[in-house]
């Protein structure tokens, strides 16, 4: 069966036309809405994520072809995590043609950060599938676009850098308590307290407590290097 309208035109946005359309209505959909005779996209994403890893490995070696190890893992997180996959399912307007149940949608589904990067890997891997690699690595990195230029800057992680900090000077690792949580399910606020053995701390908002603690950790640390060098 051929695609809708709004389905070939996703695949117009993420540059492929699938010989078998099966494989790009499976990735748009949530388990949600799965049946007996309509599959969700759980499977699929399974291997995107698999893919998509490898496809950013490739490239971050090409890149740097010094960097050793230690510096390309966190850089290779930095681009394949939940959130970098959901910022490029906004970018081309995934959650549009999402297929969700009821509840979801209600709980503004389409917007969901979790829904949008699994979603995303799973459309990473029905063009794998197909096309084969060389299609769902000319996607990914067309969609991936200057973040694999810029993602040395966006790689360091200020949770094991802050950890790291208190670790030389003898501390416990820093702690993290989440102090309020805010707005619709949809669209939650998460307010977060880092706190370190000596009372210094830092607080910090964001969507999810992973950004909201890493915050919190860059707000900290920044504070306690400049301390350091009065």
């Amino acid at each position: 069966m051929a695609l809708s309208a709004e389905y070939t035109e996703f695949s117009r946005r993420i540059g492929h036309e699938f010989s078998q359309p099966d494989l790009l209505r499976a990735a748009l959909t949530h388990g949600s809405v799965a049946s007996a005779v309509r599959s969700d996209n759980q499977r699929l994403e399974f291997l995107g994520d698999r893919v998509l890893g490898l496809v950013m490995a490739e490239a971050l070696l090409n890149a740097d072809q010094a960097a050793p190890e230690g510096l390309l893992a966190p850089r290779l997180n930095a681009l394949v995590r939940k959130e970098a996959c959901a910022e490029v399912a906004r970018e081309i307007a995934l959650g549009d043609v999402l297929r969700l149940g009821r509840s979801e949608m209600l709980s503004g589904g389409r917007r969901k950060e979790a829904l949008l990067g699994d979603a995303m890997e799973a459309v990473i891997a029905a063009v794998y599938v197909d096309g084969g690699l060389d299609a769902a690595r000319d996607m990914v990195l067309r969609l991936w676009g200057t973040r694999i230029a810029s993602v040395k800057d966006d790689a360091r992680d200020p949770k094991t850098s802050l950890q790291e900090w208190a670790q030389a000077r003898r501390m416990p690792p820093p702690r993290y308590e989440q102090l309020a949580r805010s707005g619709p399910d949809h669209a939650p606020i998460f307010t977060i307290r880092v706190v370190l053995q000596d009372g210094a701390n830092e607080t910090a908002q964001a969507r999810t407590k992973r950004q909201a603690e890493q915050a919190a950790a860059q707000a900290l640390l920044t504070r306690v290097e400049a301390d350091g060098n009065d």
